[in-house]
């Protein structure tokens, strides 16, 4: 689908984009492409495709939530810069 100068003006005024004539026409070019590739997409038929919430059907790709020893206090604490006891020491921001 080949986009007009003017097609490609209204959707840089809706995003508020100011933009050269040269690149008007890159733009042009580019979003024609753009429209091009999602048009071969809608050839295709995926009647028999269930819909999906995710682009994989993998459950979850995330680890068990388990309990296990944290990093002691003198380790995390090691470059740090400021420190008060066992915490970090930071500038105070609110008067």
């Amino acid at each position: 689908m080949k986009l007009t100068i003017e097609q490609v003006r209204h959707v840089a005024n809706l995003a508020r984009l100011s933009l050269t004539p040269e690149e008007e026409q890159r733009y042009a070019t580019q979003l024609s492409a753009v429209l091009d590739a999602v048009a071969q997409l809608q050839e295709l038929d995926v009647s028999g495709v269930e819909p999906t919430s995710h682009a994989t059907l993998a459950s979850s790709l995330l680890r068990e939530d388990a309990m296990r020893p944290s990093l002691p206090p003198e380790k995390g604490l090691a470059n740090a810069p400021s420190k008060v006891g066992t915490s970090f020491a930071v500038p105070k921001i609110i008067e």
